[in-house]
């Protein structure tokens, strides 16, 4: 018989606070935890603003984690960590 080993997966949900911001004629959006890595983007509407600040995030943890470097938690900066999955809805 074969033995075969499982490997679990541990799932995390990051949240992390971003500011957007009327500057002009465009809105500016950035992720102060994630600012120094270049987390920041800009919308002509705040909704589009919103919609690239994810994907920058997104796209930036990403590669923290395929680098292995730590994902910043802080209070201070607005990210929170959870252990389960969870699904975030902005309204």
């Amino acid at each position: 018989m074969v033995n075969h080993e499982v490997n679990l997966i541990k799932n995390k949900t990051y949240t992390f606070k971003v500011v957007i911001e009327l500057d002009e004629d465009r809105w500016f959006a950035y992720c102060p935890a994630l600012h120094t890595k270049g987390a920041a983007t800009w919308g002509y509407t705040q909704e589009e603003a919103l919609k690239n600040i994810r994907e920058v995030v997104e796209m930036t943890v990403e590669t923290m984690a395929e680098d292995n470097e730590p994902i910043p938690e802080s209070e201070e900066t607005g990210v929170k960590i959870f252990s389960e999955v969870l699904v975030a809805v902005v309204v």
